[in-house]
Order: structure tokens, then sequence, then C-alpha cells
């Protein structure tokens, strides 16, 4: 069947791997297709990523990297759900995101793994696990919800699909499973259907199953039906049958009819199986797709078969339902995405024709709305009529198909049947039908509403409006109206008729809605008028509705203007304001004559109206000079202000301060320039000072950037009012930073008495002058001196103001300063007072009065320095009676008391408060060693050191020192810069530490010797101390000390030292000893010491005598000196002898090293004892190991398989792959073996060329690198029989294919290598790379078997690899075959053209040429078969005429010299009027003299040298080409040449027509006077009627006359005649109605001027009133004919004929 008349049409909607995805992901695990919106792909390589497809734009697709097991688009939105199994573990973790949103909704982590998910809802996921099925609600946080556990029949099933009927109360689970023994290869399918509202589950086989409903006759309710489809195998007998049937059967309702039908398979398809099933609920059929792609087609309702074809020649694995065209998308294996739908014009005629069931193509085109079914419809119609079955053939009439029965004959046909008493009439059976049905048409509406109307049932016509069953129309408009008049309206909306709408609402006086409807529709009504008639009766509705007329789209339809005119001649002032204010609040510059006219007319009549106008600032265009004048006259001043331009003007309105509002004075000002507002505000100063001062104030506060502050200082200061300059400056003070504003501030309050806020700025402002600010009020003198107070006491100037106070006699201030306001600028108080020589008593007075606030330190300098420090005695003492603790206090008590001799030591003793540097600096001069006390109490190092080397006071110095114990003062001492160190170090030596008795104060001072590198004065020291009886002699410390000194100053005294001390550390001062190289004293301390481990190390490491150290190792006889021994043995190379060492030692510790040596040395015997020893005290699997491998070195293999059986912990895996390294492979072998590590065995078998155990031992392995190397080896060794079987489990690798054939063909074994590749198409795993390879060594050594090895494996071959195998081998026939299999038909057409003998198929080439890319590959195609095959170049030419160039192939055959072996394809594509083709075709018929042929051509198709081929056959031979020839000329529009070619061969008829044509009066009438020349009298009166637009009257009247044919004309005159009359008759009556028209219009315009307006001044000049008068006729008139017929040519009329005159 061609595809074009197919019921079901097949197009490719998207290959998958043309937007780049890799061919491996196209499976069934990693693509999903939940609805026709999305397809979703997982990717793993070369990233894990997940790409989402959107149908409506498969070209765009969406990638984001994201690694999950499984991804689902949801069937409606954006919303992605994944499914990724936690790692170890079985758990699976479930994630829904929206993309769009980039959010997560929901998340969830499965105890148990999902092994299928799908949506069965846009709200809801099915997930299957292994158990169970649960329901996933995206909404919400609602968890995984069980719905049924899985029935025993699914159980190791593999699940296919689960879906869920619309209300999810009939669940259906899918899988399928291998099959049957006896027939494996058939897959068995298995199907639990399941009940939410019985909770029970049924089992059953089925493969693919789906839900639908379906209304059933007699039941109000839809019936839930399943259907499904199995396959199954019985006794080897195949059964294959569909089935629909209703699930939950409506009690006491009619109920579905089960229905099954056969599914019939082909014998190539008798293992196919159904995978997939999809309803379409639009047609009604059912849709059943196998595996193999082929799909059945079945009626819902009958289950009777529709089509069945091969849809797909790849293996489909996933379909979903296209729902908006009623069909379904598949996806095969190559990645093509198919879209199935029904073919609407051919399904119908195909099941009436070709299935022959007319009731199914009836039933299919009414469910559908389908073509095709038109005649079947009527016929069925007519016969349900004539049996008078009138429901019946209403409800057809309802549902046919595009509603071919729902005409006005329909309607015609039930109206004449007469109406039964007691029955429905027909008519009403009916219109009822149709309303239950669907919505009526306009024919219906109206005669069912005809029928209503005659009822008076005017509710029936509102409810059924109201449910949209009737159609609108404005005839139902007029005949509802009648009754109804607002139901009229709305049946006029509906129905688009605008103008009835428009008079409705104008009936209603919905004026404003009038406006919205004309903009929703586009209709244009006179706004104008609406306008005028609306003012009539409703002011305010007449502003909204102009209101609203302004807000239209495309501006106001009537000119704002006219609009206020109209509402001013009516003296509408309120009205025409708001509507100009609403109008005008664009503020457009064109609109400057209405603001200034809306402010105009306010101003005249409502100034406070205009006021808020100006005050809302909404106009910025209008005249603003005249409005300025307007508003002084109004007394408007401050508007006036803001509108005049002119200086004098401001200055003439401005004085008027009393009317004008003050604040709205001060903003004005704002708006001046610097200088007018200057010039103003001294205008308003002169005016009235005393009145304008606070305006004038203000002002300067406002504007004070503007106008400078200097400017207003200067203007308050030329009138002398520091009370303006006071109140400026006070607002402007915070602001400033500058001194000169603060002072004059400050000077102006002064002046005005403001004594506060003076004592205010002074407190706390930082930027005035102090210095001027002082002077200023010294000068001033006012009775306050705290403004003084505070400017002296914060800028330092409290001597001055001490001394003025003092000589102002204003002693209460001097007291309340040091009491209150700053206590600490006491000192300085009464160091002015001193200097002013005021009397001690008043001092003293004043210094107790403050007593603890009073700074003690300063007061006590100022005193001191005026050498009155005894002044203070008192003070002080009363402080410290007080408990005062204060530092300073104290220190001047101090000197009071050094001073006066007053037992100073006591006091420097005994005081803890004064500060030692201060009171000790006081006494150096005085007595130095009271200084010594004063630094000592406080340890004052620095001070104490340089005192006493000043005074050469060293023996308090050493003592001081020995004391303090600090090492930072003994550094400093024991510098050798420090000149007096020697003399200290006496002192010390002789005097300080004999006389101590602290061992802390000797420790630190032995350390401080040390730290100042003094070893021979310390060795003097400590001889002193530890040889010579001392309370230290046997001092641990002090003998350490001693030993180690000598160690580093005096080697020589170390071994006397050695001897003589026993209390000192042994092993450190050894170790010490060692580092300095003194060998022989550390072996003697460690010895005496019995350190014997250390005292062995010095042998070895230091004084490196080994023999010595055996020696010394046989008289201690301890493990830890052989273990030494052994190591040092070890390191210089005697090997045996460390290990008898290590052994005595009984030490395992060293193995890895003992280990490595014996293997440097080959000493593997000695190691084997060595490895027994440490195996007893350790558990290592170093050294089980190494035991392994050393019995293997020493070839002991029975000692390795007895030891490998008893309990070790030996790496065997890394022992046995050492020996196999090392080439000991019976050793590894039984290593091997032992572990099972089975592919390292097979590899040590081939190289021992035991080949079959390898064999066996490979297959244990399953490896591909064991089964690799095992199958090269036997191949090498010729053992092919091994080989095949280890090739036979390498092959099934993808990644290891390529390596086996090269590594035969390398060998020249290619018929076992083919012969391995056969057998291998046969193993379960086989995959394309086997096929392809077999199909590469075919091309190369078995060209016989590759076609048909091609044919049988396409679907399963790497086409690329192949091609380039046939290519490369020139099997071209081949080649083509496979390029066709893989779409590349430019190839498959250029391979066929090169090498035609072997690969040229017409058939064949047929199908490839018109799928080519390469527009050239046609026109060479067209040379090939001009070349090689002429007889079939029309049947190439007509399949690629769509395609085609046809001018080039017709200049191809024209020069190869064969046009017309292409004539059918010529006649074939002239309906394209190409200019080439029609010459070409127009040439042949010449040439074949078919004069039919040719005007045919000629008529249809006009693009070609038209005069060239009238000249051409202008003179043949035959009539018919000469007639043809002049009708060229005619078609040209030469109409001479033509008429004379007619004339010549006497061809009257076609002159005639040709000159009728011309529309040349002229040639007309030459014609005419030809006929009366040749005496053609018939012919003669022919013309007349023939050019009857052309002739003049005047002209035929005078021939005919002249020629005595007036007979022959007379019939012509009187046609002539009727026709005038009747044209006169018509321009009279346009005349009359033209002027009744004028005189109407005159009357209106009448009526409008008469309307006057009290305000036409304010109106433009010369404004025209509303035109309402239709344009004039402009020159419609005409003039009767002359009184008689003259020989001259009168005017002729449109007709060309002139007017007749009497006789």
């Amino acid at each position: 069947m061609a595809a074009a008349n197919a019921p079901i049409t097949m197009k490719e909607a998207l290959t998958l791997t043309s937007i780049g995805i890799n061919q491996q992901f196209i499976t069934f695990t990693n693509v999903t297709m939940e609805s026709e919106k999305y397809i979703c792909v997982r990717e793993t390589a070369p990233q894990n990523s997940v790409v989402i497809i959107d149908m409506n734009m498969p070209m765009q697709p969406l990638r984001r990297p994201i690694t999950a097991d499984s991804a689902l688009m949801n069937p409606n939105s954006r919303i992605l759900a994944l499914k990724a199994q936690i790692p170890g573990t079985a758990q699976d973790h479930l994630q829904i995101f929206n993309i769009e949103a980039k959010a997560k909704l929901k998340s969830h982590q499965m105890p148990e793994q999902v092994v299928f998910w799908k949506w069965i809802s846009p709200k809801m996921l099915g997930l299957v696990t292994q158990s169970s099925v649960y329901h996933w609600s995206i909404e919400g946080d609602s968890a995984p919800v069980k719905m049924f556990v899985r029935t025993a029949n699914l159980a190791n099933n593999q699940i296919i699909n689960y879906k869920c009927d619309p209300s999810e109360k009939w669940l259906v689970l899918i899988g399928i499973a291998p099959g049957s023994p006896e027939r494996p290869q058939l897959v068995k399918g298995n199907m639990q259907l399941f009940s939410v509202d019985q909770q029970r589950s049924q089992a059953l086989e089925a493969h693919a199953a789906s839900f639908a409903s379906l209304r059933v006759p007699g039941n109000d309710k839809d019936s839930i039906l399943i259907s499904f489809a199995t396959k199954t195998s019985n006794a080897g007998q195949i059964m294959s049958k569909l089935h629909v049937i209703e699930l939950g059967a409506q009690p006491g309702k009619p109920s579905f009819t089960k229905k099954q039908a056969d599914l019939f398979f082909p014998p190539d398809f008798a293992d196919d199986f159904p995978v997939a099933m999809q309803i379409s609920h639009k047609y009604g059929l059912i849709y059943v797709i196998t595996k193999l792609g082929l799909l059945f087609v079945y009626d819902l309702e009958t289950a009777a078969a529709v089509y069945r074809n091969r849809i797909s020649p790849d293996p489909i694995f996933l379909t979903s339902e296209a729902s908006s065209v009623g069909g379904f998308y598949a996806v095969n294996r190559r990645g093509q995405v198919l879209l199935a739908t029904v073919n609407e014009a051919t399904v119908i005629p195909f099941i009436s024709g070709q299935l022959n069931n007319l009731e199914l193509a009836v039933n299919l085109a009414k469910r559908g709305n389908l073509p095709g079914a038109e005649n079947l419809v009527v016929q069925r119609f007519q016969e349900l009529f004539a049996q008078t079955k009138y429901k019946e053939a209403a409800e057809l009439a309802a549902e046919s198909p595009q509603g071919i029965l729902r005409t006005r004959e329909t309607v015609t046909k039930f109206q004449s049947v007469p109406v039964q008493a007691g029955q429905t009439p027909p008519l009403l059976q009916y219109f009822g039908t149709l309303l239950t049905k669907g919505k009526l048409n306009a024919f219906e509406s109206l005669e069912l509403s005809r029928l209503v109307v005659n009822q008076n049932k005017k509710n029936l016509l509102e409810n059924w409006l109201a449910e949209d069953k009737l159609e609108c129309s404005e005839d139902l408009g007029d005949l509802v109206k009648t009754v109804d008049n607002d139901l009229a309206l709305k049946i006029y909306i509906k129905a688009r008729a605008t103008p009835k709408v428009v008079a409705a609402f104008a009936e209603r006086r919905e004026f404003d809605k009038i406006l919205i409807y004309s903009k929703q529709v586009g209709y244009t009504p006179d706004y104008l008028f609406l306008l005028q008639t609306i003012l009539r009766t409703d002011p305010q509705g007449a502003v909204n509705f102009a209101l609203m007329m302004s807000q239209m789209e495309g501006g106001c339809p009537v000119d704002y203007n006219t609009i206020t005119d109209l509402f001013l001649q009516r003296n509408m002032i309120r009205e025409a304001t708001a509507f100009l204010l609403d109008v005008l609040k664009p503020n457009f510059p064109e609109h400057a004559f209405l603001q200034t006219k809306v402010l105009e007319i306010n101003l005249v009549t409502f100034p406070n109206v205009a006021d808020a106008i100006l005050a809302n600032g909404m106009f910025s265009h209008y005249d603003r000079p005249r409005i300025g004048q307007l508003c002084e006259k109004a007394g408007l001043f401050i508007r006036a202000l803001q509108h005049y331009t002119e200086l004098p003007d401001v200055k003439r309105v401005i004085v008027n301060t009393h009317a004008i509002e003050p604040q709205a004075l001060v903003e004005f000002f704002g708006t001046l320039s610097k200088e007018w507002a200057l010039e103003c505000m001294k205008d308003l100063l002169l005016v009235n000072l005393r009145g304008n001062l606070q305006i004038i104030v203000q002002v300067a506060k406002e504007y004070c950037e503007q106008l400078g502050v200097d400017e207003c200082i200067k203007l308050f200061e030329k009138f002398k009012s520091y009370e303006g300059l006071y109140f400026f400056l006070g607002s402007y003070l915070s602001l400033s930073e500058d001194p000169e504003i603060h002072f004059k501030y400050i000077e102006a309050a002064a002046k005005t008495g403001q004594i506060k806020e003076v004592e205010r700025v002074t407190r706390e402002s930082d930027v005035y002058d102090p210095e001027k600010t002082k002077n200023l009020l010294m000068e001033a003198k006012l009775p306050d001196a705290r403004p003084l107070i505070n400017v002296c006491d914060r800028f330092g100037f409290v001597p001055d103001l001490t001394h003025y106070l003092y000589s102002n006699n204003m002693l209460r201030y001097i007291e309340g300063y040091v009491q209150k306001v700053n206590p600490g600028n006491a000192p300085l108080v009464v160091g002015q007072l001193l200097d002013d020589e005021c009397p001690e008593d008043f001092i003293k007075g004043l210094i107790l009065s403050v007593r603890s606030l009073l700074p003690v330190e300063p007061l006590v300098a100022e005193c001191e320095k005026r050498n009155r420090l005894r002044l203070l005695t008192q003070f002080l003492e009363h402080l410290v009676n007080e408990g005062s603790q204060d530092v300073h206090v104290h220190n001047a008590l101090g000197k009071v008391v050094i001073d006066s001799n007053n037992n100073p030591e006591h006091f420097l003793t005994t005081n803890p408060y004064y500060d030692s540097r201060v009171v000790g600096k006081y006494c150096e001069k005085r007595d130095p060693t009271l200084a010594v006390i004063a630094y000592r109490r406080g340890q004052c190092d620095d001070e104490l050191i340089n005192v006493t080397n000043k005074n050469s006071l060293f023996k308090l110095q050493s003592r001081y020192v020995v004391e303090r114990m600090d090492a930072d003062l003994w550094a400093k001492v024991l510098d050798p810069e420090n000149e007096f160190r020697r003399l200290l170090i006496d002192q010390v030596v002789s005097t300080a530490l004999p006389e101590s008795k602290s061992p802390e104060q000797v420790s630190a001072a032995v350390k401080a010797f040390m730290t100042a590198d003094l070893p021979h004065e310390l060795i003097e020291l400590l001889e002193k101390i530890v040889l010579q009886n001392s309370a230290f002699t046997g001092n641990f410390n002090l003998q350490n000390l001693l030993i180690l000194t000598a160690i580093k100053a005096d080697p020589s005294r170390v071994i006397d030292y050695v001897n003589r001390l026993d209390n000192f550390d042994g092993p450190a001062v050894g170790e010490v000893a060692v580092e300095a190289q003194l060998y022989e004293e550390a072996f003697s301390i460690f010895k005496k010491f019995n350190l014997n481990v250390q005292a062995v190390d010095v042998l070895l490491d230091n004084i490196r005598d080994i023999n010595r150290a055996v020696e010394f190792a046989f008289r201690v006889e301890e493990d830890a000196v052989w273990s030494h021994v052994a190591k040092a043995q070890l390191r210089e190379g005697m090997v045996s002898d460390a290990i008898e060492s290590f052994i005595r030692a009984d030490d395992d510790t060293e193995f890895l090293e003992v280990i490595k040596a014996a293997e440097d040395a080959d000493v593997y015997h000695d190691l084997v004892k060595y490895l027994l020893m440490v195996r007893e005290k350790t558990k290592e699997p170093k050294v089980d190991s190494e035991l392994i491998y050393a019995y293997a070195k020493i070839d002991r293999l029975d000692e390795i398989e007895e030891f490998i059986l008893m309990p070790n912990v030996a790496n065997l895996p890394h022992v046995g792959d050492r020996l196999y390294d090392e080439a000991l492979y019976e050793a590894a072998k039984i290593i091997f073996a032992f572990i099972s590590n089975w592919g390292k065995l097979a590899i040590t078998l081939v190289k021992l060329n035991q080949f079959q155990g390898a064999v066996d031992a490979a297959r244990k392995a399953n490896s591909a690198k064991t089964w690799k190397e095992v199958c090269f080896a036997c191949v090498d060794a010729e053992e092919f029989r091994l080989a095949q079987i280890c090739g036979l489990n390498i092959i099934i690798q993808v990644d290891d294919l390529e390596e086996v054939s090269e590594f035969y063909q390398n060998r020249g074994c290619f018929k076992e290598l083919i012969s391995l590749m056969e057998s291998g198409l046969g193993l379960e795993r086989a995959h394309m790379g086997i096929f392809t390879e077999l199909g590469v060594l075919y091309a190369r050594y078995r060209h016989e078997k590759l076609m048909e090895h091609i044919k049988l494996f396409s679907t399963r071959l790497n086409i690329p690899k192949l091609i380039r195998a046939c290519d490369e081998q020139q099997h071209w026939k081949e080649l083509t075959y496979l390029y066709i299999q893989y779409d590349e038909f430019d190839n498959a057409a250029t391979t066929v053209m090169n090498h035609s003998p072997e690969a040229w198929d017409h058939m064949q080439f047929k199908d490839i040429i018109v799928k080519v890319a390469n527009v050239e590959l046609y026109y060479k195609a067209v040379h090939f078969y001009l070349q090689e095959h002429p007889d079939l170049i029309n049947d190439v030419l007509n399949v690629l005429a769509f395609r085609l160039d046809h001018v080039r192939v017709v200049d191809i055959m024209r020069k190869a010299g064969h046009l017309r072996l292409i004539k059918p394809y010529m006649v074939a594509v002239q309906s394209n009027n190409v200019s080439a083709v029609n010459e070409a075709l127009n040439e042949i018929y010449v040439e074949e003299e078919d004069y039919d042929r040719l005007r045919e051509s000629i008529d249809l198709h006009d693009s070609f040298d038209q005069i060239g081929l009238a000249q051409k056959i202008e003179k043949h031979e035959l009539l018919e080409m000469r007639r043809v020839a002049a009708y060229i000329y005619k078609k040209a529009g030469k109409w001479k040449q033509s008429i004379a070619l007619s004339k010549k061969d006497g061809v009257y008829k076609d002159a005639m027509e040709t000159a009728s044509q011309s529309g040349d009066r002229e040639v007309s009438e030459e014609l005419l006077v030809y006929f009366i020349e040749q005496g053609k009298k018939e012919c003669f009166a022919s013309c007349l009627f023939v050019c009857y637009d052309l002739i003049r009257p005047d002209v035929a009247l005078e021939l005919a006359w002249l020629n005595n044919m007036i007979d022959f004309a007379f019939p012509y005159l009187l046609q002539f005649m009727r026709e005038y009359a009747s044209k006169v008759d018509e321009l009279i009556k346009d005349k009359i109605e033209a002027r009744n028209q004028e005189k109407a219009k005159e009357n209106e315009e009448k009526d409008i001027a008469k309307q006057q307006n009290m305000y036409a001044q304010l109106l433009p000049l010369a404004l025209p009133a509303p035109s309402m008068a239709a344009p004039g006729m402009g020159g419609a008139g005409f003039s009767a004919g002359p009184p008689h017929m003259g020989m001259g040519m009168p005017p002729m009329s449109q007709f060309g004929m002139p007017p007749m005159g009497p006789y």
C-alpha cells in the first residue's frame, strides 16, 4: 500500500543521535518519555549528565551535569524526578526538582530498591520495588504510600510498564520474563490488575495493557475499560489475542460487552511480542506496538482490526501517547523518534473500501469528525427518514462528521414531516438531540428560537445562551428583540453586530459602554453627535464620555478645543474645567492654548479654582505673562510673582506682604536669582524694617547657600540689625565651621543681651577664634563671667582668666571655677595667684576646699617651681590621714621629709606608696645611700647599678645582684662592655656568694657565669664550692656542672673529675662527652653506671671496633647488646654473622633489613633459619611470604606445600606474582592453584605449555585479560580449537574484539578467525561489533557471503565501518546497499552511477535518487540515464519532478539532441509554466502538427516567446495552425496582425472576437468597413453586436445608410435606444435625492447656529460650528442632446453611443 493512502501516517519527528546523544545510551534504562512534551536521556560518558529534550524545540536540548540511575520528566511541566542508589546499600534516594525555579520540591529515601517508576499523573509518581508498588505525590511532605503487593506471577520479571485509569481506582503492572523451556525466545508477559476500592489483585498473562473510557448507549456515565494484548505458547501452538473488557460495571446500567480479536504475526515475526499499547481517546483506536516494529490498530468499541504494518526496521523499546493528535510516539534502537498519526483524509475510505466495514467507517467518522463517509451518512440518513425513524435520523444528523447533515435542507425536511397527535414533533426531536450533543449552528439556532419565541418561552433561550448552546447572529438578535431588549443586546454582542450593539447602548443611555465596546470590536461611531446628545440631558455624563474618548487608543476622535467649546457654549464652566484638567495632565507643548484657556476662564470666574490649578503645577506651556497679569488683578499676588519675569514687576508686587502668605513668599525667593533676591530683600527692609525683618530672616535662613552667608551678614550689618543677624546666624551656626561666623554670632548675642546663648555657644562651639573671643568678652565686661570662663577653660587661658577675675575682684568666680568647673586646673590657678601675690591663707583655703579632687602632681610642680613646697605640708598630711594611697601624695611627702631630714631611712623602708624612681632620683644628689635604699625597695635595677657604679658602691651592688637572682640583671653586669665587671666579679666570689646560704642564689650566679661565657672563672668558682668542704660539696647539679664545664673548657681534667665524683648524671654527662668526642671518657662513664648498651654503642659507632664490641657482648651477655652488635654486623655486610647475632639476641625487629640483606647476599639457607625464629615471635605477612620465597629459591617445593597448608599469614597472591615474575613457574603454580587465582594460574600453565589446563583455568577465571593471553598463546601454539574456546569469551567484549581480530590476521589465520566470528553470532551476548567484524572479514576473504550477511543483520551492523571495508575491497553492490541502510543516499547514488555494471538497479536507484541532498546528483543522474538507460529516463524524471530545475533538464536534452525523448516528463511538469518547457513542447507539437495540444498549451501556459511562435506558424500549410498563430497574436495584443491573418483565411468569427477584445474603436470600425467592402452583410450585422461597446452609433448608421444595409443595422439601434433611456432615468432620480439631502443639512446647520454662549469672547475668532453638510455633487448634471441629427460627432456617453434625436 502506498504510504500516502495508508490510514496511519508515520513520520520521523526527531533522531536522538542528531542532537548529540550517543548510540550506546539509546536504551530502555537510559531513555524515558512520559508524555508527548519531553524526552529525557541519561548519559554516563564522557561525564554523567541528563539531557532534556523539549519536543516543541527538539534541536535545543537542555543538558545538565547530573548523576542518577534514572531520570523522568513530568508529563506536563518542567519538573524532573531523579533516582540514585545509595552506595553500599540496597536503598534508593528519590528527588524531585523544579527546573524553572531551580528548587528541590521533595526528596525521600526508599528502604528498598526501586526497580521501575513512572509518572502515572502530573502530580503522582508510581514506584515499583521487588515486592510492592507505591504512590508518591509531589504535593505536601507526604512519604510514598503503599498501594499493593506484587503477585507471584511477577516474581523475577522485568517490569516494563505501570498505568492507572484517570480516577486512579484501577492499577495495572506489567512485566516480562524469559519464555518457556520449549521456546525460550518467545518472551512471556505477566500482568497484575489491582482494584483500589476492592483491595484485590488479579494475575493475568499479558504483554501490554492500557485503560480507556467509553460511553455505552443508555448509560449516563462513562464505563472504564481495560485493553490488553497477550501472546502465549501452549503445547507448541502460539495464541495472540487482544482483549477489551469493562472494569467495575455499574449495577442496573447497560454494560460493555467483552470483546476480543486475534493479533496476526507474520511468520518472520513468530517470536515477536507486544511491548506497548496506546489508546487514542480522540478517535477511539487501540495501537498495539511490538518489539520488532509491527503496529496493530483496532477499534476500541468493537475490537475490529483496522490496520497492520511494520513501522520501524529497528526494535522499539519505548512509546508514549500523543494525545494532541490522537496518535503516539515510538523510540527505536537507532534513536529515531517516530510519530504515528491517523491520516484523516484516507482512514475512512480505507475502512469503507478495503475493509468493507461500513458501520465502523461511519462510527469512526462521527467519533473523530473525519471526512470520507459523507455518502454513507447521507444514504443512511435518507433510509432512516424513509423508515420514519426520526429519532435515529436526528441522532445521525447531530453526529454527522463535519456537520454534513446540519444544513437548512435537513431542518426543512424535519419541518415538512406532519406532526402526529400525542407525539413530539420530529423537528423538536431533532433540535433536542442537537442540544444534548453540543452547540447549534446559526440557522439551527434561528429556527429553534423562532419556535420558542412563538411559544413565549423566553427562559429557555436564556438557559441555552448561558450554556452556549446557540450560535448568535444578527437575525437571532432581531428576533429576540421583539420580546427582550437585554437578551437581544447579549446576542448582538456575541454575534458582533456592531451597529446594532451601538444602537442598543444608545437606547439604554449607556454611552460609556459604547466606547468600550467600539474599542473592543474596532468600530468608529459618530462621537461628536453622541457627545452633543449627552450634553442636553446629562452634563456630568458628557464629561465622563469626553474623558473616555480622550483615553482611546490612537487619540481622541474629536478635537479637545471643539469639546471645550461645546461645554462653554452651554455655560458649563465647571464641566469644561474638569474635562480640560483631566486631558491636559500629560502637559504637552501642543496644549499651550488650552492650558491658557482653562486658567483664563477660572481666573475671571473662580479665582480659587485657578489658584488650586496653579498650585498643582500641572501646566507649564501656557501664556505666563498673560496669566500673571490676571493673577495680580485677582489678588493672587504670589501667583503673579511666580509668573512675572521682569524685576520691576516683581518689586512692585512683592511689597504687598500683608496679602501674601509668609511661607509662600519665602518659597518664591527660592526661585529668584541671587542678585534679584538681594534687591527684593533690601526693598522690603527699606519699606518696613521691623515688619519685614522676620520674613527676611526666614529667607536668609532658607537660601543662605544660594545668597551667600557673607552677603546676608553684610545686608543685616548695613541696616545695623544685630537682632536680625542674631536670628539669622542662630539657624546657620550648627551647619557652619567658619570661625568668623561663630564670632559674629557671639558678638550679636552679646550686643542683644543674650547672655545664656553666649554662654552656650562658648561652651559648645569648637570653631570660633578663642583669642579674639576672649578679648571681646573681657572688653564687654559682662556681669556674668561664665562665657569668659568657658573660653579660657577650654582653650588654656586659665592664667589670664585668673588674673582677670583677681584683678576685677571676682574671687567668687575663682572659687566656683576651681571647685565646680575644672578642679584639674587648680594648680594653674594657684600658680597664677602666687604670681599675683595673693595671700597664702586664701590659697590654702582654696586648696583645702578642693582636697582630693585636686591633682597633686601638677600642684607640687607649681609649688616646687616657685620654691613654696612647704605650703602644701598641711594639705599632704591631711590627705595621708584620710587614707590616701596616691603615689604623688607620698612622693611629695617624701621629698618634704628628705628636705627636713626627719629620719628619711625609716620613711624610705616603711612607706609602701611612694614611687621609688621619683624619690630615689630626688635623693641621688642629696645622699646616694638613701637613693640605693629607695631603688632596692622598688627593684630599680638600672638606676641602682648606675648610682653604685657612679659612687663605687660595688659591695652593695654584688649583694643586690646575687639576691636579685635576675638573669637579665646578671647579663647586664657581666657584659664585657661593663668597665666595672671585674670589680663586681671579685666582690661576688669573695663576699656575696660565700655569704649566701641559698642554693637558688648560687645556681643563678653559676648560670649567669655560664651565660656570660666565663668558663675559667666558673671552674674556679665551682672547685671552691664543690671540692672544698662547703655546704654544696655533694650537690648533684654542681657536680654535673663542674664536669660539663671541664668538658667544655679543660678536657684534661674530665677523667679526674669522673673518678673523684660520684653524685652526677652519668647518662647525660656521658652523652655530652660523646658529643665532645671524648669517647674513652664516655665509655668509662657508661661502664661506671652499668649502661652496657650505651657503652657498646660507643665502641661500635664512635670507636668503630666490632671485635672489641663482640668481646664486650660475650662478657656482659645481654640481648640488647647482641642486638646492637648484630645490626652493626649487618651494616658492614657480615650477613651470616649478623643472622647468628640476631638469633643470639632473639631479636626479630629488623627482619625486613635482614631479609633484604640475605637476598642481596644470596644466603637463603641462613635466611630460612632466621625466618623460622622470627615466625615463632611474630605473625607478619612479610615473614611468611619471604619464607615461601626462600623455600622456592632453594627448590624445597615440598616444604612450600606443607607450609601453605599450615596456618600462615603469607601474602600468597603477591608471592605468586613474584615467583611468576622470576620464572619460578612450578612454585607459582602451587601458589595460584592454592589461592584459586585462575587467571594467574592460566598464564602460568601457558608458560609451562599446559594449554588444556590453562583453558580450564581461564574458564574459571572468566576474565577478558586471561582469555586473551591464553587465546593468543594457543594461536601461537596452533591450538586453534582451544583458541576458539577462548576467543568466544573475548569477542563478546566490544573493546577486545578488534585486538583479537588483528592478532589472528597478523598471523594469517583468516579461516580460523572467520570460524570464530561465525560461532560468536549465536552467542547470547553477541553485539554489533561481532556482526560488523565478520562483515569486514567477509569483505576481505569471503566475498560470496557478504551480501547475505548484510541483509540478514543490517540492523546489527556498524555500517560506517563496513562501508569503509567494502569501499576498500570494491564491493560496489554491497556498498550501495549499506549506504541506503545508513541513509547516505548521496553516496549511494554516486556509487551506483560510477559502478553501474555491478551496482545499478532501476527500482532501487529511483528510491535512492529522491532522497539525496546534493542537487547536482539529479542532473548527473539525468546524464547517466541518457547514456546508459534512455528508455527509463522519463520514469526517473517523473520521480524527480518536484526537485529538478526544468530549464536545466530541457537544456541538457536539447544539447544532446534527444528532446523528444522526455516529452512525457515535460507534459507532466508543464503546469509549472516554465518558459523552456513550454517552448520545447510547443516546438514538438508544431513538428507533430498537433494543433489541439498546441492551443491547449498556449491557453494554459503563457510563459514562452509568443511572437516568435506566431511568426513561425503563421505560414504553416495547415489552417488550424494558422488559426493558432492568429490566436497567439490576439493574446499578445497584436490585434491588427491577428485580424489580418483571420481575414486572409476567411475566419471572420475569429476576426470579430479579436476586434471586440482589443477595445480599439478604430480596429472595430475598420473591420466593419471591410465587411461592407466584401459584401458580407450577415458579418456586418454580427460585428455590430460583437463589437457593441466599441462601434459608434453614428458611424454604424452612416455606413448602413450609405451601403443600403439599414435592415441589418436596425436591431443594433433598437438596443442602443433602450439602454440610453434607462440611464437618463437613473440620473434624474439621483439628482432629486441629492437636492433633498442638501436641504435637510442646511436646516440642521441653522438650528446649530442659533445656540449662543455668554463667553463667546473667550472662543477663538471664526470658530466653525461642527460640519453637518455633505459634499456637493460636483458636476453630476448633463445637457440634452441636439435637436436634430447631423453628420458631426456629438459628445459620447460612457456606453459608446451618442444620444438620439428625432427623425
